[in-house]
């Protein structure tokens, strides 16, 4: 052998050792669908751009019935039987309701998501800038990127044949930002999906730790609660005395402080979000704050304050709303309290082995594909979803939608790369659970 021809052999051996292991783990078709994801990559940029050029924040009920009417268009062009679900009952614009009939052989699949954002129409955060391999833009990354990879990733499967097999059930509701109330209403349509399916996958965002992927198995809850209290009022002077007390402002401190001090668990945290205290206090209609008057020298007769508790399980929700509700029970003299727990919250969706093995899997695709293994999230790093209505229901995996920064705040990006990435996962993740 010449030593052209030798050197031409060793770079040929050294290319094929540094190629991920993709080829080894995929059949045939597997091979196909991840040319067919690749292929989506086009198409879903000029999506995303077109989703999010339209305002959808929850409260704009037009804008939000505009985008949903894309999207049933898109499922609709992949075989789906689609329905819109009108929410005017709860002041909201409606959810999408979508069913494949597969082979009934394999694992029937509930994809989560939400089209609906927080920036209103009268935020200055509109427009969809593209600036390299980033974008900004109102609900790019949570979670119209996640809408686009569940799209590319159903358009992948039926390209390559892999989705004639799958049992799949999309819910996608017009108010995960905003809840409708009652709640019963508002999410009904997704819990009677979860009792007949085996597992959910959400495609909000994916969650990045130093460079790399992590998987998310739980969400913590996210519920409000608000405190009242009343006292006693008089002349300041009298202020500790049998006759006063000590007023409402101390009352409150008092409560306050018990929950920092008896109410804490592990992987649980509730925060003071805003408070008054005055001969008058009460919270605006919007609850977005309160206001309070009074005088120096006059015992506050009124106290308000409101805030939020996360849990890891619903059954912690409900230990520690014990412990308020007897921390709140237990007034001081010439006061009385009282604490009230929100209706609209999100439950919690507590880690599960039958969601690890899914995780297993999962990286046995991350592992044919060529990329690293997902390690487990820390479930403090991750908020509140529509997931969390199901997550006592059926094991499932959370953060199949795109890479980004900033949700929920003016300059929101998404990472573009992460949607050929995300959309290989996925698609090659429902197809193997498609099969028997």
């Amino acid at each position: 052998m010449t030593n052209r021809r030798m050197t031409a052999a060793l770079a040929g051996l050294m290319l094929l050792a540094a190629a991920p292991a993709m080829a080894g783990g995929l059949t045939g078709q597997e091979k196909k669908l991840v040319a067919a994801s690749a292929a989506e990559e086009a198409r879903s940029l000029a999506l995303l751009e077109k989703l999010v050029n339209i305002n959808s924040g929850t409260l704009n009920l037009a804008g939000v019935t505009k985008v949903g009417a894309i999207l049933q268009d898109e499922l609709k062009g992949v075989g789906f039987d689609v329905k819109w679900v009108p929410m005017d009952k709860v002041g909201r614009a409606g959810h999408i309701f979508a069913t494949h009939k597969g082979s009934g052989r394999g694992k029937r699949m509930l994809l989560i998501g939400h089209f609906d954002t927080v920036f209103e129409p009268d935020s200055p955060f509109q427009t969809y800038v593209r600036r390299g391999d980033i974008a900004e833009g109102p609900g790019v990354n949570d979670m119209k990127g996640g809408l686009v990879i569940m799209i590319g990733a159903l358009r992948a499967m039926q390209a390559a044949g892999t989705l004639k097999d799958a049992d799949i059930t999309i819910v996608l509701t017009g108010d995960e930002e905003r809840a409708g109330l009652p709640i019963s209403i508002s999410r009904a349509d997704l819990v009677a999906a979860a009792k007949t399916s085996d597992m959910a996958l959400e495609f909000e965002n994916l969650a990045r730790e130093d460079g790399k992927d992590m998987a998310s198995i739980a969400r913590r809850s996210s519920t409000d609660w608000t405190i009242k209290v009343s006292a006693k009022s008089g002349h300041s002077s009298g202020v500790f005395g049998d006759g006063a007390g000590y007023g409402a402002a101390y009352e409150l401190a008092r409560i306050l402080d018990g929950f920092r001090r008896g109410a804490r668990e592990v992987n649980a945290t509730f925060n003071v979000g805003f408070m008054a205290a005055g001969a008058t206090a009460e919270v605006n209609a919007a609850e977005t704050g309160a206001a309070a008057t009074g005088k120096n020298n006059i015992i506050a007769a009124k106290a308000v304050a409101q805030g939020d508790l996360r849990t890891l399980s619903n059954a912690q929700t409900d230990s520690i709303h014990a412990k308020m509700k007897a921390i709140v029970d237990q007034p001081l003299v010439g006061a009385k309290a009282e604490i009230e727990f929100g209706e609209g919250g999100y439950p919690a969706m507590a880690p599960t082995e039958g969601s690890r093995k899914l995780l297993g899997k999962l990286n046995e695709v991350n592992r044919d594909l060529g990329l690293e293994p997902m390690a487990e999230l820390d479930p403090l790093k991750r908020g509140a979803g529509d997931i969390g209505f199901v997550g006592d229901m059926l094991p499932g995996l959370i953060g199949f939608g795109s890479a980004g920064e900033g949700s929920h705040a003016a300059g929101e990006t998404i990472d573009l790369k992460s949607l050929d990435r995300q959309t290989k996962r996925a698609a090659l993740f429902m197809s193997r659970m498609a099969r028997p």
